[in-house]
């Protein structure tokens, strides 16, 4: 836990907790979130079969960022996050989202 704590720059085994559960809240609602988006997008298993899947992930993606920095907001770790985030993202390429 140290090198994790060190490596995102935290300082209390409370912070860290805190963290963890916000982790946890957002893949929970972002997966949760994501069948009422495919049934307002119409998109159902019995129509794309096994694409599905990989549907529902690409829906889940951008509602588990957005989720992400909300939830952490809530639980006063905006700045984490928020870092957490852009550094996410330009690791994936999409860094040009971010001007520094």
């Amino acid at each position: 836990m140290n090198r994790l704590k060190q490596r995102w720059g935290i300082t209390s085994n409370l912070q860290l907790t805190i963290i963890f559960i916000v982790f946890a809240i957002t893949g929970s609602a972002s997966a949760w979130l994501s069948r009422p988006f495919c049934v307002w997008l119409g998109i159902t298993k019995e129509d794309f079969g096994g694409w599905f899947t990989l549907i529902r992930l690409i829906i889940i993606f951008p509602i588990y960022q957005v989720l992400l920095v909300a939830i952490g907001t809530v639980f006063g770790q905006f700045r984490f996050f928020w870092n957490f985030e852009k550094k996410m993202l330009r690791s994936m390429g999409l860094g040009f989202l971010f001007k520094e």
